[in-house]
């Protein structure tokens, strides 16, 4: 076999990470033990000893002792692709944000178009990164907080760390600003010059993306300040708590403290649950007074609880509410009114007001919500003018049918 110490194509690094997959995955999954013993590497590599040697000269592994990891670059590698990395740095952001600043600067110096176009690419990538960069800085730092507070035992370490975390929220937050400020301050004219339907949308997306982030770091600020005053709350009453404990061994406890007063003046039974006593009536009393067999007649009688009171029924259905009903309700067609109206030739008012085929009479208002319904129901068929006519105190337009 040819010794290298790298891979020529991508095709290689695929297939070696998938013979070695195993081996792989056990590594990067007890990441955190720092004692991935060489026998059980042995053991999960295709080919022992051979397949552990050749990781280690292509730089996927390396020995520690007798111990077995994976390198700090597939590491950091594959923990950005499964977004579980611990460590949050911004400054691959502000690497971007210089980057940016120099693609910008060669657009707008050079002169051949090809190349302007390539720089362009250029910038519409490093906007892309930004955007997704910080979008999975505030996610790594929501986790890291969160696993801080809940994970770490030691106080002075926990609140170290969530000072540190809050320091990389103020960077991140910091950043998002320089990032706003460049497209719309110090590079606008770049980006008034360029901006293509491509560039915009780009611009529009990180924008979207920038601002969610913002307010997550807002949210998170409070989270932080409510994680430190917890843990300062509980650091307070773990010293309190040693004090006491402190007095106690030391039988000071009554002489030195106000313990007993306060135990005194307390009142701990409201924790309690209530107590329930059920009163039972005597069976003495139940056989031998006028009040129990009262009592006895009830109960049978279904007069003792609400449960066993019968509810009161409706008196049955008499025959004439049983038989079958009907009810015939004269009612105009408003269809048979129309086609009436449309063979008449006549304006719709005066036809509607004169109208005798109704199977009903009919008085003024019901005419009026006649004349309204066809109106309304059939205007694609009507001819509605301008000319317009009294009739009482109503004002109403002439309108015909449609020729």
């Amino acid at each position: 076999m040819e010794n290298r110490s790298h891979f020529h194509t991508l095709e290689e690094l695929i297939r070696a990470l998938d013979k070695e997959r195993k081996l792989v995955a056990a590594l990067f999954k007890d990441r955190k033990k720092l004692s991935f013993d060489y026998n059980l590497a042995r053991e999960l590599a295709s080919r022992k000893d051979e397949s552990l040697d050749f990781l280690t000269r292509f730089g996927i592994v390396r020995y520690n002792g007798d111990f077995v990891e994976l390198e700090d670059v597939y590491l950091r590698f594959f923990e950005d692709v499964l977004q579980v990395n611990e460590e949050i740095s911004v400054a691959s952001v502000k690497e971007y944000i210089d980057n940016l600043n120099l693609a910008i600067d060669y657009y707008l110096a050079e002169k051949n178009q090809g190349r302007k176009y390539g720089y362009l690419k250029d910038v519409r990538r490093m906007l892309r990164n930004i955007g997704l960069t910080c979008v999975r800085s505030v996610i790594d730092l929501k986790r890291n907080i969160d696993n801080t507070y809940k994970n770490e035992p030691t106080y002075h370490i926990k609140k170290k760390k969530l000072v540190n975390l809050d320091q990389k929220r103020r960077d991140i937050a910091a950043l998002i600003t320089a990032c706003e400020r460049l497209i719309d301050e110090k590079q606008a004219t770049f980006f008034m010059v360029a901006m293509d339907v491509q560039l915009h949308a780009t611009v529009s997306d990180v924008r979207y993306q920038l601002r969610e982030v913002y307010h997550n770091l807002i949210e998170l600020d409070r989270q932080i300040i409510n994680y430190l005053n917890l843990i300062e709350y509980q650091n307070r009453l773990l010293e309190k708590v040693q004090k006491l404990k402190y007095l106690r061994d030391q039988l000071l406890l009554e002489s030195n403290t106000d313990v007993s007063a306060r135990l005194a003046a307390a009142n701990p039974l409201w924790m309690e649950p209530r107590p329930k006593y059920t009163l039972k009536v005597s069976l003495s009393m139940l056989r031998n007074s006028n009040e129990g067999l009262q009592l006895i007649k009830d109960l049978v009688a279904g007069k003792g609880k609400g449960r066993l009171r019968r509810s009161n029924l409706a008196p049955p259905l008499s025959a004439d509410e049983l038989t079958l009903q009907q009810r015939v309700m004269q009612m105009v067609d408003v269809s048979e009114v129309h086609n009436a109206f449309i063979a008449s030739g006549d304006n719709l008012f005066h036809f509607v007001m004169n109208y005798s085929g109704a199977p009903v009479e009919m008085d003024t208002d019901a005419r009026l919500v006649l004349f309204c319904q066809i109106a309304s129901q059939y205007v694609n068929r009507l001819n509605i003018t301008a000319e317009r006519r009294q009739y009482q105190q109503f004002d109403y337009p002439l309108i015909y049918a449609k020729q």
